[in-house]
């Protein structure tokens, strides 16, 4: 929504065991995020929001035909698979970590994102992943460009230029910022990191008493 200049207002809900699923279920109808609250209806699943937006809103997904089959495919392939890569490579703009090794399952799920990247770009001739626009499909791999900066995914080619322009679109960089200057930490996901791998850098802000220290 930001990438199309769409106006909405932001809410942010901090989740934790205490509050995760009432405090979030009187918003959201299965309790998660993200949720789009739009004159009173909840649109409450990822998917759903991108296509309730291309109902209301030109260049969501691509104009022609054959590009958005491919990004329509591609985006609801992240919204349904690659759970290691998801769920080994937590969600955490502010890190960096040195991985310990990459289990055979999680490389796999490396690949076929590479693949899929390579593909769209090499197939409607770029700059993004379905064309010369940011189209939904590019939002759905928005955080895996994170996830690989933050964990330190070697990345070549085409895919190496998409990734970084992810990282450079304003939209993202304003998304790290803010992910930069929150404070609040999880303790059990700041503990996640240290089983996959060794914390080489933190550049979030400062907590007193909390949070990992590079």
């Amino acid at each position: 929504m930001r990438a199309h200049g769409i106006a909405f207002e932001e809410v942010p809900h901090r989740f934790g065991r205490d509050n995760l699923d009432d405090g979030f279920r009187a918003f959201s109808p299965n309790a998660k995020v993200p949720c789009l609250v739009d004159d009173g209806l909840a649109v409450w699943d990822s998917l759903a929001i991108a296509e309730y937006l291309a109902e209301r809103h030109p260049g969501i997904w691509p104009d022609a035909a054959e590009a958005r089959a491919f990004a329509r495919c591609a985006a609801a392939e992240m919204h349904s698979g690659f759970t290691t890569l998801r769920g080994q490579f937590g969600m955490n703009v502010g890190v960096r970590v040195q991985v310990k090794q990459h289990s055979p399952t999680l490389q796999a799920d490396i690949d076929r994102v590479l693949a899929l990247w390579n593909e769209g770009l090499a197939r409607f001739g770029g700059p993004y992943l379905a064309g010369d626009t940011f189209t939904a499909v590019d939002a759905f791999y928005a955080p895996v460009a994170f996830r690989f900066q933050s964990f330190g995914v070697a990345v070549a080619g085409a895919a190496a230029d998409y990734l970084q322009r992810l990282l450079a679109h304003p939209a993202m960089r304003d998304w790290e910022a803010q992910a930069l200057a929150e404070d609040f930490r999880d303790p059990e996901h700041d503990a996640e990191l240290t089983t996959i791998g060794t914390i080489t850098a933190d550049l979030r802000a400062v907590v007193a008493g909390g949070g990992l220290t590079a």
